[in-house]
């Protein structure tokens, strides 16, 4: 009976001193499950170089002469982890019957591999990888993280909480994926919403083996914005909220000084009037900001543009 072919999807934008010691690690990783025959032997590592500037794309294409088991693709330029991570899933999708992504600095424990796909053969769709604990992270990046999981959960998304882009998926999985076209990816988002039947495995995540993380703060605020404004308008409501609430105290105010006016007292307050126009001008344009972000989404989803490029491709 023919295995089933597994395909390790890893997304790479600078890696090229976490590079050697990755492929090592899955190369070690596949071929023990190859020998255990949860894999078939067609089984590959498939790097998706994601428009890097350093060696990267270089040191793929060598382990790719070096390795029969090592394939990879080349973006025609920089897009971001999750186009990347989108290419890298639709060209495994067209020769692998099961998909694992993971990221190129191996932080998540390539071990429990064994156990998702045991997962799959008991019938599960989507396996997700999730951190038992946060403790390698800072003081503000761990708080941060939870209180932007519980946003999103406020907000009606459908989120798991420590799970980044470490799961397995099967081929109709991703080709279901596939059928979600939107540009604003924010993949742990739109992977729930797939369905099927879906696992979780458990993991402790290690410190970078080397290299830079490629998700600094700024990055980071980016992608918390985009992943709240793809899957939910309550932000919006939250403007109109706030709109009426200001004009119900706009009107008590008037009221207050219609009062005043007419009993004959004097109404002082310069500063207590300017303070109050420098806040309702920030909030107008809070809101405003916010409604921006709408707009530009729907800007750049209209255009329809492709998401990614692809200028070479090493298949084996």
């Amino acid at each position: 009976m023919k295995k089933d072919v597994l395909y390790i999807v890893v997304p790479c934008y600078n890696e090229q001193e976490v590079l050697p010691i990755t492929t090592e690690r899955l190369r070690e990783q596949l071929k023990t499950m190859i020998d255990a025959q949860l894999v078939g032997e067609e089984s590959r590592i498939l790097y998706v170089n994601d428009g890097s500037i350093d060696s990267t794309w270089q040191i793929i294409e060598e382990h790719a002469r070096e390795h029969k088991d090592v394939c990879g693709v080349k973006l025609a330029g920089n897009v971001g982890h999750q186009n990347a991570l989108m290419a890298g899933l639709e060209a495994a999708c067209e020769r692998a019957d099961i998909i694992i992504s993971i990221d190129a600095d191996l932080q998540d424990d390539v071990k429990v591999m064994t156990e998702m796909v045991e997962k799959y053969h008991q019938g599960c769709d989507i396996v997700y990888g999730v951190r038992r604990e946060r403790k390698t992270d800072t003081w503000f990046k761990r708080n941060s993280a939870l209180a932007f999981y519980k946003l999103m959960r406020r907000l009606g998304v459908k989120s798991i909480y420590n799970h980044a882009d470490y799961r397995l998926m099967s081929r109709r999985a991703v080709q279901q994926l596939m059928n979600y076209r939107e540009r604003n990816l924010f993949l742990r988002g739109i992977v729930p919403l797939v369905g099927y039947r879906t696992d979780s495995v458990y993991y402790d995540r290690t410190e970078r083996m080397a290299g830079e993380s490629k998700y600094p703060l700024s990055k980071m605020l980016n992608f918390a914005v985009n992943g709240i404004t793809s899957f939910s308008i309550k932000p919006v409501r939250m403007v109109l909220t706030l709109g009426i609430l200001f004009t119900l105290i706009a009107l008590g105010i008037l009221i207050y000084v219609l009062i005043a006016y007419f009993s004959g007292r004097t109404v002082s307050g310069w500063a207590s009037l300017i303070l109050s126009l420098w806040f309702i001008g920030g909030c107008v344009l809070i809101g405003l900001g916010i409604v921006g972000e709408y707009i530009g989404k729907i800007y750049i989803e209209v255009k329809d543009r492709p998401r990614y490029n692809v200028e070479k491709e090493i298949m084996q």
